[in-house]
């Protein structure tokens, strides 16, 4: 189907009304209506109705003192109904806000979604030097020693099919260029158990990431934490693994993991 045909079959009034929702990200959390109408480029009338209907269906608020427009309830309500539906998030949060308060270090949980690690809970450590990695960020999996670890739990099928190209796109500094390199990563990944990266997708950034597992031995996700190279012994970072090992065994047991 050509983009044209494709065209024929929006609907205009939807696409309106989800362009008026993404305009409300986080470097613009509140806008007047008129904000709202410069930055979409609709008429004002047409504004106006997607803007009420928004509203009225709980997709925005308007503020009554500011006159202010923000999201709404249920667009939270949809996102944190879709990361509350993995079970690994709601038991493993509390973990990882366990984890990142023994450590200091930021921590993670990450999820694979085709050929992205896709980050479905976090806590940010208070002094964190680190670039902040937001919920639902994605990174292809080559790219990072979490997203590698995610892929440990495939067969050599099953991974030819996810990378049916002898190279692998989207490269970063440090991340394999070929799938067999990959593989053979994955593998050495997959007989350790866990691994510890330094500087492998940001320079001067170390992790440690291990699995986590559900009831029938599947592979939910991987839990991790980020810490700055320079600012840990070696003695340390042995008792940081440790530590991540136990978040990681704890989550897996609330998950029926034996």
């Amino acid at each position: 189907m050509s983009d044209k045909d494709k065209n024929k079959q929006l609907i205009p009034a939807l696409e309106r009304g989800l362009t008026i929702l993404m305009e409300l990200n986080r470097h613009h959390r509140e806008m007047s209506f008129a904000e709202i109408v410069k930055r979409v480029g609709y008429p004002q009338s047409t504004s106006y109705r997607a803007v009420q209907t928004l509203e009225h269906m709980g997709f925005l608020r308007h503020h009554p003192v500011t006159g202010l427009y923000s999201l709404g309830v249920n667009v939270l309500k949809l996102g944190f109904e879709y990361v509350a539906s993995l079970d690994v998030v709601q038991v493993g949060h509390p973990v990882i806000e366990s984890l990142c308060e023994q450590t200091g270090c930021s921590s993670h949980i990450a999820i694979r979604d085709g050929r992205d690690a896709v980050y479905v809970a976090r806590v940010g450590a208070t002094n964190a030097t680190i670039r902040r990695v937001s919920v639902g960020t994605r990174i292809p999996l080559h790219c990072t020693s979490l997203g590698r670890l995610l892929l440990t739990d495939l067969s050599k099928e099953e991974f030819e099919s996810l990378y049916p190209d002898d190279q692998l796109l989207n490269k970063e500094l440090g991340a394999p260029i070929w799938r067999d390199v990959l593989w053979e990563l994955v593998q050495e990944d997959r007989q350790r158990g866990y691994v510890i990266a330094d500087s492998y997708y940001h320079f001067g950034i170390s992790s440690i990431a291990y699995p986590l597992y559900n009831h029938d031995g599947v592979m939910e996700g991987v839990v991790s934490i980020m810490v700055p190279v320079h600012e840990f012994t070696e003695e340390e970072r042995t008792e940081l693994q440790a530590q991540v090992e136990e978040a990681a065994r704890t989550i897996s047991g609330m998950l029926g993991h034996g």
